[in-house]
């Protein structure tokens, strides 16, 4: 049985891309497909960048979704997720659970850019309003429909790991977004995973702001998580040793492997506030250099928007995914305090 080994910060290069790396992030599951096929695996490739790999038995077991490349610029999970697939599939025995992949914007993957048209993780949502014709819309309707598809007819012990990568630095370089509706079993299994991958903050988000792990929480009743893994990169220039605990952890998963100890206990936040950008006139109080989970005293202002103003109201607010670059109607960033 092939193990996975976490790569280190020296392994690939943009010139030297491992042939697995290549094919994932090409949306190639020829390869992978195959190997579990040769195994007795039931693989669908239901749509571009998207396989399900089931081993026919009753719905006793898992149903575990992983997808990566929901932006295209974030390249670093694509990378790791290469490894535990390319290693996973030279045992495909080992596979435990049912499994489906999702490489999210492949278009913008190819092009080097964060989308095309619009945030395809804004698009998981009924109403999108002046979005509906962007080309992330129709590939949000093909993730979700392939979605239904896998979770169809699977037993109670449902996941979806998102995993991404920040735009900006942060106090702490890896942290999930868990929504807070998780049934309390899934989301204790699922905090012990984040603990065990050492991802150091965890936002128990409250509402949707159309993702897609939020989607799967809420539709599919997934013990689901938006993970985000140090900063944005570019494909082949990762420095993949950042990588290597998450990697670990989600090998262990595919395997069905005992639960290893915690590497750390994240600290654990809600959410305080919303800012939501209502005109072209929103500003930030503070400027792009800002981290993720940045303190802001009571009182401070975080916006403006017009007449609206956004200010701390607690003794302390964390800042979290600030951007004022997102469309109006849109979440321009959370204010959040820890609960422990």
């Amino acid at each position: 049985m092939t193990a996975y080994v976490p790569p280190t910060a020296t392994e690939g290069g943009a010139q030297a891309l491992p042939a697995a790396v290549r094919a994932l992030a090409g949306a190639d599951f020829g390869v992978l497909a195959k190997r579990f096929l040769d195994a007795g695996f039931k693989v669908l490739q239901p749509a571009p960048g998207i396989v399900t790999i089931k081993s026919g038995k009753a719905p006793a077991c898992a149903s575990v979704v992983v997808s990566v490349g929901v932006h295209g610029d974030e390249t670093g999970p694509i990378e790791v997720l290469a490894y535990v697939l390319d290693a996973l599939s030279q045992g495909p025995d080992a596979l435990a659970l049912d499994l489906m992949v999702c490489v999210g914007n492949i278009d913008a993957i190819a092009a080097g850019k964060r989308f095309i048209d619009a945030d395809l993780n804004r698009m998981f949502r009924p109403v999108r309003g002046s979005l509906a014709s962007a080309a992330e819309a129709a590939r949000a309707d093909t993730m979700i429909a392939a979605t239904v598809a896998f979770f169809e007819g699977a037993g109670p012990d449902r996941w979806h790991l998102d995993l991404h990568t920040a735009i900006r630095p942060s106090v702490y370089p890896t942290f999930a977004i868990v929504p807070d509706l998780i049934a309390e079993e899934g989301k204790c299994a699922l905090i012990a995973w984040l603990g065990q991958a050492a991802i150091g903050a965890i936002v128990m988000n409250p509402q949707s702001a159309g993702t897609y792990s939020y989607y799967s929480a809420e539709f599919h009743g997934a013990a689901a998580s938006t993970v985000e893994l140090g900063r944005v990169g570019t494909l082949g220039q990762n420095d993949l040793s950042l990588f290597a605990d998450v990697g670990t952890a989600l090998d262990d998963l595919l395997r069905g492997a005992k639960p290893a100890g915690p590497k750390v206990e994240p600290h654990v936040f809600a959410v305080a506030q919303e800012i939501i950008k209502h005109s072209d006139a929103f500003t930030m109080a503070f400027d792009r250099s800002t981290q993720n989970f940045t303190a802001l005293g009571q009182g401070q202002v975080i916006a403006t928007d017009g007449d609206i103003v956004y200010a701390v109201k607690h003794p302390e607010e964390l800042v979290v995914f600030p951007n004022p670059d997102v469309r109006v109607g849109l979440r321009a960033g959370l204010m959040v305090v820890r609960k422990s």
